[in-house]
């Protein structure tokens, strides 16, 4: 099916469906539709996997688009500043995004929780022990803040990345945890504590801005009575 991401600031996808294509989203995520397109909303896959995709950061009822006709228009927006982005699976094992990452993808792709391996990754990791997955064919759309970063890592390259800014990797990347050395570094360095490790070989996805730490600095910035 066609696509194309339209808008800047606060982009959206818009598909162009023949009859019978389908595309699925949280919640809330269309912006605009053609007439000749039903909605069907369910909890994809049942009850409890409707429940572990809201503890990932989605709706516990998904939506799924399907056009009746051909030549069918639909768009869904982002929610923060910052970009759309479609990732292939067809030749892929998979992708491990963060929370809220996923905006819509094709009827083909198949989206779970993801948990983190380890207790440390977990509880200090940023995004807690629970991530998405995103297996099958097709493409996925990720939201991102601010603007991509899109990096292969080779065969043993680690990066370290504040956890905030990770957006996605591909499941054969190891993903843990390092703390950051030094007192003085970890109380002055405006850092934080932790730093999230990522090693290859595989893609990764980046973002340049963190929106819950934008979100931060806007309310403290408010006045107060």
């Amino acid at each position: 099916m066609d696509f194309k991401i339209v808008g800047s600031t606060v982009p959206a996808v818009e598909f162009n469906l023949n009859k019978n294509d389908s595309i699925y989203t949280q919640s809330g995520a269309m912006a605009w539709r053609s007439k000749d397109i039903k909605m069907e909303t369910n909890t994809r896959g049942g009850l409890m996997k409707g429940i572990g995709r809201m503890f990932s950061g989605d709706s516990l009822f998904m939506n799924t688009y399907t056009a009746e006709k051909d030549n069918q228009n639909i768009a869904f927006s982002s929610t923060v500043p910052g970009n759309i982005i479609p990732y292939d699976l067809t030749n892929s094992s998979g992708i491990i995004a963060q929370k809220g990452a996923f905006l819509c993808a094709e009827n083909s792709v198949t989206l779970k929780v993801a948990f983190t391996k380890k207790l440390s990754t977990g509880l200090f990791g940023g995004e807690g022990f629970i991530l998405q997955e995103m297996t099958g064919s097709g493409n996925v759309f990720l939201e991102i803040d601010g603007d991509e970063v899109i990096r292969e890592l080779a065969d043993g390259e680690t990066i370290l990345v504040d956890t905030g800014n990770v957006v996605a990797f591909e499941k054969k990347v190891t993903y843990e945890i390092e703390t950051i050395k030094g007192f003085k570094n970890i109380f002055f360095g405006g850092e934080g504590l932790f730093l999230t490790k990522l090693t290859g070989p595989g893609k990764i996805i980046l973002q340049t801005m963190n929106f819950n730490d934008l979100a931060g600095r806007v309310i403290s910035m408010m006045p107060s009575k």
